[in-house]
């Protein structure tokens, strides 16, 4: 039988999710290099955080009404899971959305990136620029979140990301599968004889994802305007 008899295509990743995905890579890329600027680029710093953090709050919202494969309880395994692929042992979803191994790098990405904008909006550099939630917290706080935002936690999160990268060109040209193409158009050719569930991405789907995140959006921009 033929390729074209043996594969579907699938819609794993809708597009409030490809969304999220791009628009938070940017705000990472930009949040970096305006910090490695400084001056007058960290009101640039501040604004982009503001953004990712709305990002990230849409993406937890996300993780429990999203289409079926952005959900979090579909990639979230057992240790033992994790282990079982590392062996070998796989199932046919585990290639769908996000594999056992490739769900660590996802959990540790957006961990890490909720970790950076939450010390980013503690700290204070004591010159120009205090983060809204600075003056709520004692200054041994501020400063151990200044001290890891500006150090560990940028180098960590930057090595994180190339390592993201490194594996996902890996796949490409070593297993040659393309995880880059279903993060821009949202389907995957999977194997026709597997019943699999396809992630729900209609313009109703896609207008109430519009909606949730205007919503976090707005929230945000009210609260850093009533703190600061």
């Amino acid at each position: 039988m033929s390729l074209e008899f043996r594969t579907i295509k699938l819609r794993v990743w809708d597009l409030p999710t490809r969304v999220f995905h791009w628009a938070l890579a940017l705000c990472i890329v930009a949040l970096i290099i305006s910090g490695m600027i400084g001056g007058d680029a960290m009101e640039w710093h501040l604004k982009f955080g503001y953004c990712a953090l709305s990002l990230l709050v849409f993406r937890i919202v996300w993780g429990f009404i999203g289409g079926h494969w952005s959900r979090f309880k579909q990639f979230l395994y057992s240790p033992l899971t994790i282990l079982d692929y590392m062996r070998g042992i796989t199932k046919h979803e585990h290639e769908v959305g996000h594999n056992p191994l490739g769900s660590l790098s996802v959990w540790g990405l957006l961990m890490l990136v909720v970790v950076q904008v939450g010390t980013g909006l503690m700290s204070d550099d004591e010159i120009a620029t205090q983060g809204p939630l600075a003056k709520f917290v004692s200054s041994t706080t501020s400063g151990f979140a200044t001290s890891y935002h500006k150090h560990w936690g940028k180098w960590v999160l930057i090595a994180l990301v190339t390592l993201h990268i490194i594996a996902v060109l890996y796949y490409l040209a070593k297993k040659k599968k393309n995880l880059i193409r279903p993060m821009i158009l949202g389907d995957k050719l999977v194997d026709g004889a597997q019943v699999l569930a396809e992630s729900k991405d209609t313009p109703l789907h896609r207008l109430g994802a519009s909606v949730v995140f205007a919503a976090i959006a707005f929230t945000v921009a009210y609260c850093v305007k009533r703190l600061s």
